[in-house]
C-alpha cells in the first residue's frame, strides 16, 4: 500500500539547488536578503535530510514568521519561471514514470507534487528536493497540511527515508461467509516493529485507506470467484495459480493494491480451502 522511492538523481543536489537559487537573485532587490539567508538555509535542508524529514524533530523556522519572507520562499515553487533554476527540477520532479501513488499504492500516475512537510509551513522546503514526490489526488486531498497527531507523532510514511517500506507493510484478512465476505481489514504486518507499525496505523487511517481499499477489494473479490471457477473447471491446481497472480503483482510492489490482495487470499487457509474445493457461486 505505502512504495518507497529511490532518492531522485537530478542535475543539481538540493545545496547546489540554493547556490543557484541565491545566485540568481544577485541583481534583484532581495540580494542582500538571500545572501544573509544562504548558509541557515543551508542549515535547514541539512536538518531535514539528518532528521529524515520528521515533523517531530524538524521544528517550523521562526525565519519564515515575516510574510513576506514566507511568501518569497514559497514562491519559488509556486511560481517557478521558465528560466529559473528550480523549475527543471520541478519538471523533472513531476514527470517521474510512476504507474501508482507511492503514498497508498493505487494504481494510476499521480499528478500532484506534494511536499512532505507542507510549504505553507515550511516554505523553506518548497523546492527542496527530498521534500517532494508525487502523489494521487485522493491522498494530497487527505493529507493536506497535516504533520503531526495530537500526541506530536508524525503522521505519514516518507517515500524516500523509511526504509521498512520496502517490506510489506500491511495483511490483508478476509472474513467469512467466503461466497460473499462480509468484512475485511487491513494490519500492520506483525513483523514490523512497533514503532514502524504505529506509524503506518495512522498513515493509513490519516490517508482513508482501508475505506479506499474495500470498494477495490470488492470488485476484485468477485473476479477472483470468477478466475477459481475457470482453474477448477480446466483442472489447474488453484493454488499454483494464484501464487502466480501474487507474484506478477509483485513485479510492481510488494505492497501494491494486487499484491496485498493475493497475499491475503493465500495467507488464509480457511479461505484456500474454500476456493480450493467449496461451492463457489456463479457472479
Amino acid at each position: 500500500m505505502v512504495i518507497r522511492l529511490d532518492t531522485p538523481e537530478l542535475a543539481l543536489n538540493d545545496e547546489e539547488l540554493i547556490e543557484r537559487i541565491v545566485e540568481e537573485r544577485q541583481r534583484g532587490i532581495h540580494r542582500n536578503y538571500f545572501n544573509r539567508i544562504k548558509a541557515p538555509w543551508k542549515s535547514r535542508v541539512a536538518l531535514y535530510s539528518h532528521a529524515r524529514g520528521n515533523p517531530e524533530v524538524v521544528s517550523t523556522w521562526m525565519e519564515m514568521n515575516d510574510p513576506n519572507v514566507h511568501g518569497r520562499f514559497k514562491n519559488l515553487f509556486l511560481s517557478a519561471k521558465p528560466e529559473s533554476v528550480q523549475k527543471p527540477i520541478l519538471e523533472e520532479l513531476r514527470n517521474r514514470e510512476l504507474d501508482y501513488c507511492p503514498a497508498c499504492g493505487e494504481d494510476g500516475t499521480p499528478n500532484t507534487l506534494d511536499h512532505y512537510l507542507p510549504k505553507d509551513d515550511y516554505p523553506e522546503f518548497s523546492v527542496t528536493i527530498i521534500n517532494l514526490f508525487p502523489m494521487c489526488d485522493i491522498c494530497q486531498s487527505k493529507k493536506s497540511n497535516k504533520t503531526k497527531d495530537n500526541f506530536g507523532r508524525r503522521l505519514f510514511i516518507h517515500p524516500y527515508f523509511d526504509n521498512f517500506t520496502e517490506q510489506q507493510v500491511l495483511i490483508l484478512n478476509i472474513t467469512a461467509p467466503f461466497n460473499a465476505p462480509a468484512s475485511i481489514s487491513l494490519t500492520p504486518n506483525p513483523e514490523i516493529p512497533i514503532h514502524e507499525s504505529n506509524l503506518i496505523s495512522r498513515h493509513i487511517n490519516e490517508l482513508a485507506l482501508p475505506e479506499r481499499y474495500y470498494r477495490y477489494f470488492k470488485a476484485n473479490y468477485m473476479r477472483l470467484l470468477r478466475h477459481v471457477r475457470s482453474i477448477r473447471a480446466q483442472g489447474r491446481d488453484v493454488r499454483n495459480q494464484l501464487e502466480q497472480f501474487r507474484a506478477s503483482c509483485e513485479l510492481k510492489s510488494i505492497n501494491s493494491w494486487g499484491y496485498i490482495f493475493y497475499d491475503g487470499v493465500l495467507r488464509n487457509e480457511e479461505l484456500m480451502d474454500y476456493l480450493v474445493s467449496g461451492d463457489i457461486p456463479v457472479v
